[in-house]
């Protein structure tokens, strides 16, 4: 009986043993693939997000204004090519569809260019590197990105779509999950220096060339608090502020903005994410509300 004992004690020992070691290896990408995370090589990152900013309120004026919307859509893909799965490449596209003077927020989705009320096309596209420089410090990294424009004018029958501009940017990841696994902290810092030609207007200020943000610098940090109560399912708190200094153009702005979504494991390879967003306070902007989704690709 007591070597029975001791067998049935090893099996369970060994049991709870392969149980913990396939919990672990059942992390979500949710989970596991924060922006810090870099990848494997070989493997590959694809991630179409939606940005809808809609706002009828700005810093400019008293009261209601006729509504602006302003839609966003990227494709950010990227991939590992290190042995020492420590540096990775890819690539940044963005769309954009405008539409002012009261028009319906959805009629961004018409695309239909109608004159002095919309704008749409891709705007610009970004090769970008993303690297780990601290080798002990694996959750911590940077992604390095140069954007170039696509567009002609920035603005065009008083219709703003994107500027027209090159942007430098350089995006700072860090991510902590507390001992409990439950909650994960997540900051960003994200740095943007504008550069090209100063911007030039006609009579009825629609842009002759430049950008109101060139040869300016452009600093966000974001905090993002995460609780999970699986591993497939995640609610997330956010603060964001974006502070625009100096720029050539003699346009300084900033704006703070709080919000909250959540994120789904839908199999294995894809997780969706809905988020929102309120522009709380701010100087030489806007003050509406974002509406975003995004899906998300990892194998």
């Amino acid at each position: 009986m007591k070597k029975l004992n001791i067998v049935l004690v090893a099996v369970m020992i060994s049991f709870l043993g392969f149980a913990q070691e396939d919990e672990d290896a059942q992390r979500s990408v949710i989970q596991e693939y924060t922006p810090s995370k870099l990848l494997n090589k070989g493997q590959w990152d694809i991630k179409w997000f939606n940005n809808l900013y809609t706002q009828t309120e700005s810093t400019f004026s008293e009261g209601t204004e006729p509504r602006q919307t302003f839609f966003t859509s990227t494709v950010d893909v990227f991939t590992g090519v290190s042995e020492s799965n420590r540096f990775n490449i890819g690539l940044l596209l963005e769309f954009r569809s405008n539409v002012i003077n009261d028009r319906n927020a959805l009629d961004v989705f018409s695309f239909d260019g109608e004159s002095g009320t919309a704008r749409s096309g891709f705007t610009s596209f970004a090769p970008a590197v993303k690297f780990n420089p601290l080798k002990n410090v694996s959750n911590f990294t940077i992604q390095t990105a140069f954007h170039i424009p696509l567009i002609d004018q920035e603005t065009d029958g008083g219709v703003f779509l994107d500027q027209k501009g090159f942007i430098f940017q350089n995006r700072f990841f860090y991510d902590y999950t507390f001992p409990s696994g439950n909650w994960q902290i997540f900051t960003e810092l994200n740095t943007e220096y504008n550069f090209g030609k100063k911007s030039e207007q006609d009579s009825n200020f629609d842009t002759i060339e430049g950008s109101f943000a060139n040869n300016s610098l452009l600093l966000t940090p974001g905090v993002f608090l995460s609780y999970f109560p699986s591993s497939k399912f995640t609610i997330l708190g956010l603060m964001q502020h974006q502070q625009r200094i100096d720029t050539g153009n003699n346009f300084e702005q900033d704006f703070t903005a709080i919000g909250g979504g959540v994120k789904y494991q839908l199999t294995k390879v894809l997780n969706i994410e809905t988020l929102y967003t309120n522009f709380v306070r701010g100087n030489n902007t806007g003050l509406g509300q974002t509406f975003n989704i995004g899906l998300r690709a990892l194998f």
